[in-house]
């Protein structure tokens, strides 16, 4: 079985790439090897490799930036999804997708389900969308994974900021009227490692949208707290800073946030025994975090 992922040198694609296990054949392409907006690229990328299955890791994902990129967060977060579905559906490859909670707008009382009807809030969240429309009308075998909050010890998320910031301040103001799962990527990586080996068993597929987040469910300023909390135990010389919990409204964000991220996770435990996991395992290798 051939594995190709995309977008290796993000925060899922790297620990990915060091977790696949030694008897599935991979290869693990960055942004700068294979530009998935490119359909002659990604059209002889399949050509050459073959993949049975295709892990697209790449994505446009900063929130901020996309409200004045839109154009790029488009190709990058829709029409790459849709070249990489129409290669996939040409190879008869399996494409496994990673999205986001931010295709629902948070007005929800209760964690979302995958079939709760999609209304992003801002071009980011539009954008993953569109992603996924594009390859649910053109893949057959396909299986999308919405995930939240994601963070690890690579590249940038909220865990670094946080701790860049404890260097560079005495008090950090931490929105507390938003609320999800952080997810760990290290997390995110086993459950797709989980999904290859039912692939490589399993012919009766339910394919389609999964959840999959960390649990349990915070607000960012409890998230803070805790990663905080961990520190204070750890080898970091690392000052505990003052964290006051502020509305969104306090912030002046280009690009609206959900209140609610919740995530319920029960379809992939019902199709594949996948549990979320507790995100403060992983904050627990802080030390890694720091770097």
């Amino acid at each position: 079985m051939n594995v190709l992922i995309t977008g290796v040198d993000g925060q899922v694609g790297q620990i990915l790439a060091r977790r696949m296990p030694e008897k599935i054949n991979f290869i693990g392409l960055t942004r700068e090897q294979l530009d998935i907006t490119n359909e002659k690229a990604v059209e002889n990328v399949f050509e050459r490799f073959k993949p049975n299955i295709v892990v697209n890791a790449a994505a446009y994902t900063k929130v901020e930036e996309a409200e004045l990129n839109s154009v790029q967060a488009m190709e990058i977060n829709s029409t790459g999804p849709s070249l990489l579905a129409q290669q996939a559906e040409k190879h008869k490859s399996v494409l496994i997708h990673l999205s986001t909670d931010y295709v629902f707008d948070g007005n929800s009382d209760l964690p979302y389900i995958e079939h709760d009807i999609a209304i992003p809030l801002n071009i980011y969240g539009k954008s993953k969308l569109a992603g996924e429309v594009a390859i649910a009308n053109t893949c057959t075998k396909y299986l999308i994974i919405r995930t939240s909050w994601i963070f690890s010890e690579c590249g940038c998320n909220f865990i670094k900021t946080m701790l860049r910031l404890a260097m560079e301040t005495d008090v950090i103001k931490v929105v507390d009227d938003q609320f999800g799962g952080p997810t760990y990527a290290g997390d995110i990586a086993d459950t797709i490692i989980k999904l290859i080996q039912n692939l490589e068993v399993d012919i009766d597929i339910q394919w389609g949208v999964y959840h999959y987040s960390g649990y349990p469910f915070v607000s960012w300023y409890e998230f803070a707290c805790s990663l905080f909390e961990v520190t204070a135990k750890s080898s970091l010389s690392l000052k505990e800073p003052k964290l006051v919990p502020v509305a969104s409204s306090e912030y002046k964000f280009k690009a609206k946030r959900p209140k609610n991220s919740k995530l319920n996770c029960s379809k992939i435990y019902q199709e594949f025994f996948i549990e979320p996991c507790d995100w403060k395992k992983a904050l627990k290798m802080i030390e890694k975090y720091s770097d």
